[in-house]
Protein backbone atom coordinates (compact mmCIF):
# COMPACT_ATOMS: atom_id res chain seq x y z
CA UNK A 1 0.00 0.00 0.00
CA UNK A 2 1.32 3.13 -1.11
CA UNK A 3 -0.20 6.67 -0.15
CA UNK A 4 0.62 8.15 -3.70
CA UNK A 5 -1.68 5.22 -5.15
CA UNK A 6 -4.57 5.81 -2.87
CA UNK A 7 -4.31 9.69 -3.54
CA UNK A 8 -4.18 8.55 -7.35
CA UNK A 9 -7.12 6.09 -6.94
CA UNK A 10 -9.07 8.82 -5.21
CA UNK A 11 -8.60 11.27 -7.71
CA UNK A 12 -9.93 8.60 -10.59
CA UNK A 13 -13.17 8.13 -7.98
CA UNK A 14 -13.74 12.29 -8.11
CA UNK A 15 -13.77 12.11 -11.82
CA UNK A 16 -15.98 9.47 -12.18
CA UNK A 17 -18.26 11.04 -10.31
CA UNK A 18 -18.32 14.02 -11.53
CA UNK A 19 -18.61 12.33 -14.69
CA UNK A 20 -21.43 10.30 -13.80
CA UNK A 21 -23.50 13.95 -12.49
CA UNK A 22 -22.72 15.04 -16.11
CA UNK A 23 -24.86 11.96 -17.52
CA UNK A 24 -27.77 12.28 -15.48
CA UNK A 25 -30.51 13.87 -16.61
CA UNK A 26 -30.70 17.42 -14.77
CA UNK A 27 -34.41 16.83 -14.06
CA UNK A 28 -33.39 13.48 -12.16
CA UNK A 29 -33.35 15.59 -8.68
CA UNK A 30 -32.79 12.27 -6.71
CA UNK A 31 -30.10 11.20 -8.30
CA UNK A 32 -28.01 14.26 -8.52
CA UNK A 33 -28.53 15.06 -5.13
CA UNK A 34 -27.14 11.48 -4.18
CA UNK A 35 -24.56 11.64 -6.13
CA UNK A 36 -23.18 14.91 -5.54
CA UNK A 37 -23.69 14.24 -1.90
CA UNK A 38 -21.31 11.08 -1.83
CA UNK A 39 -18.81 13.32 -3.96
CA UNK A 40 -18.72 16.41 -1.71
CA UNK A 41 -18.11 14.54 1.17
CA UNK A 42 -15.92 12.60 -0.62
CA UNK A 43 -13.99 15.65 -1.55
CA UNK A 44 -14.20 16.81 1.94
CA UNK A 45 -12.60 13.67 3.48
CA UNK A 46 -10.10 13.37 0.41
CA UNK A 47 -8.70 16.97 1.21
CA UNK A 48 -8.71 16.42 4.80
CA UNK A 49 -7.03 12.65 4.92
CA UNK A 50 -4.23 14.75 2.52
CA UNK A 51 -3.57 17.42 4.98
CA UNK A 52 -3.25 14.99 7.96
CA UNK A 53 -0.97 12.38 6.20
CA UNK A 54 0.36 13.61 3.12
CA UNK A 55 1.46 17.17 2.95
CA UNK A 56 2.73 17.18 6.92
CA UNK A 57 5.32 14.42 5.15
CA UNK A 58 5.86 16.21 2.36
CA UNK A 59 7.43 19.26 3.67
CA UNK A 60 9.28 17.50 5.75
CA UNK A 61 11.08 15.72 3.26
CA UNK A 62 10.22 16.36 -0.24
CA UNK A 63 12.23 19.20 -2.21
CA UNK A 64 9.95 20.55 -4.98
CA UNK A 65 8.90 18.83 -8.16
CA UNK A 66 8.40 19.60 -11.62
CA UNK A 67 6.43 23.17 -11.92
CA UNK A 68 6.16 23.69 -8.22
CA UNK A 69 5.44 27.29 -7.17
CA UNK A 70 8.69 29.08 -6.65
CA UNK A 71 9.84 25.70 -6.63
CA UNK A 72 9.79 24.57 -3.29
CA UNK A 73 8.00 22.26 -1.33
CA UNK A 74 7.16 25.16 0.66
CA UNK A 75 5.42 26.75 -2.27
CA UNK A 76 4.03 23.59 -3.61
CA UNK A 77 2.31 22.42 -0.54
CA UNK A 78 0.70 26.43 0.11
CA UNK A 79 -0.95 25.95 -3.88
CA UNK A 80 -2.65 22.83 -2.45
CA UNK A 81 -3.47 24.00 0.67
CA UNK A 82 -4.84 26.65 -1.17
CA UNK A 83 -6.95 24.84 -3.88
CA UNK A 84 -8.51 22.63 -0.65
CA UNK A 85 -10.02 26.34 0.51
CA UNK A 86 -11.09 27.38 -3.28
CA UNK A 87 -12.73 23.59 -3.51
CA UNK A 88 -14.47 23.92 -0.09
CA UNK A 89 -15.70 27.21 -1.40
CA UNK A 90 -17.12 25.85 -4.84
CA UNK A 91 -18.74 22.68 -3.07
CA UNK A 92 -20.55 25.32 -0.22
CA UNK A 93 -21.56 27.24 -4.10
CA UNK A 94 -23.43 24.06 -4.77
CA UNK A 95 -25.43 24.06 -2.19
CA UNK A 96 -26.69 27.52 -2.57
CA UNK A 97 -28.53 26.37 -5.67
CA UNK A 98 -31.91 24.47 -6.21
CA UNK A 99 -30.15 20.74 -7.77
CA UNK A 100 -30.89 20.33 -11.41
CA UNK A 101 -31.08 23.78 -12.19
CA UNK A 102 -28.77 25.55 -14.54
CA UNK A 103 -26.98 27.82 -11.85
CA UNK A 104 -26.54 24.43 -9.84
CA UNK A 105 -25.39 22.76 -13.00
CA UNK A 106 -22.86 25.23 -13.52
CA UNK A 107 -21.73 25.07 -9.91
CA UNK A 108 -20.65 21.75 -9.71
CA UNK A 109 -18.87 22.27 -13.59
CA UNK A 110 -16.97 24.95 -11.07
CA UNK A 111 -16.21 22.71 -8.77
CA UNK A 112 -14.98 19.78 -11.15
CA UNK A 113 -12.50 22.59 -12.77
CA UNK A 114 -11.26 23.81 -9.66
CA UNK A 115 -10.45 20.01 -8.33
CA UNK A 116 -9.31 19.66 -11.81
CA UNK A 117 -7.01 22.08 -12.06
CA UNK A 118 -5.42 20.58 -8.21
CA UNK A 119 -5.49 17.07 -8.85
CA UNK A 120 -2.93 17.90 -12.19
CA UNK A 121 -1.10 20.31 -10.24
CA UNK A 122 -0.61 17.65 -6.73
CA UNK A 123 0.13 14.97 -9.46
CA UNK A 124 2.83 16.35 -11.27
CA UNK A 125 4.21 18.11 -8.18
CA UNK A 126 3.55 16.97 -4.69
CA UNK A 127 3.14 13.04 -5.88
CA UNK A 128 6.05 13.21 -7.72
CA UNK A 129 8.27 14.82 -4.90
CA UNK A 130 6.85 12.01 -2.20
CA UNK A 131 7.80 9.27 -4.49
CA UNK A 132 11.82 10.90 -5.40
CA UNK A 133 11.93 11.44 -1.52
CA UNK A 134 10.31 9.52 0.88
CA UNK A 135 10.87 5.82 1.29
CA UNK A 136 8.27 2.84 0.28
CA UNK A 137 8.24 1.99 3.65
CA UNK A 138 7.31 5.68 4.93
CA UNK A 139 4.54 5.92 2.11
CA UNK A 140 3.29 2.28 3.37
CA UNK A 141 3.10 3.32 7.09
CA UNK A 142 1.43 7.20 6.00
CA UNK A 143 -1.21 5.21 3.29
CA UNK A 144 -2.48 2.90 6.23
CA UNK A 145 -3.00 6.21 8.10
CA UNK A 146 -4.43 7.59 5.25
CA UNK A 147 -7.05 4.71 4.32
CA UNK A 148 -7.91 4.17 7.71
CA UNK A 149 -8.92 8.12 8.22
CA UNK A 150 -11.04 7.92 4.80
CA UNK A 151 -12.71 4.37 6.23
CA UNK A 152 -13.42 6.61 9.71
CA UNK A 153 -14.86 9.27 7.59
CA UNK A 154 -17.05 7.48 5.00
CA UNK A 155 -19.57 10.48 4.74
CA UNK A 156 -17.45 13.03 5.00
CA UNK A 157 -15.43 15.62 7.58
CA UNK A 158 -16.64 19.04 8.59
CA UNK A 159 -14.74 21.13 6.05
CA UNK A 160 -13.00 23.92 7.28
CA UNK A 161 -10.68 26.51 5.40
CA UNK A 162 -6.87 26.45 6.54
CA UNK A 163 -4.68 29.14 7.16
CA UNK A 164 -2.40 28.31 4.40
CA UNK A 165 1.02 30.71 6.74
CA UNK A 166 0.24 28.82 9.79
CA UNK A 167 -0.14 25.50 7.72
CA UNK A 168 3.53 26.02 6.47
CA UNK A 169 4.66 26.84 9.18
CA UNK A 170 3.21 24.27 12.03
CA UNK A 171 4.26 21.68 9.85
CA UNK A 172 7.61 22.77 8.12
CA UNK A 173 9.28 22.89 11.94
CA UNK A 174 11.07 19.07 11.42
CA UNK A 175 12.15 20.22 7.86
CA UNK A 176 14.27 23.09 9.29
CA UNK A 177 16.07 20.86 11.69
CA UNK A 178 17.30 18.00 9.22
Amino acid sequence: MDICQLILDDHAEQRRLFGLIEQIDPGNTDALSAVWTRLAAFLDAHAEAEERHFYPDLLKKGEGANDADDGTVEGETEDAIEDHNKLRDAVKAVEKHKVGSKAWIDAVGEANVVNSKHMGEEERQGLTDFRRNVSLKDRHDLGVKYAAFQARHITGVKPVNKDVDDYIEKHSQARSAR
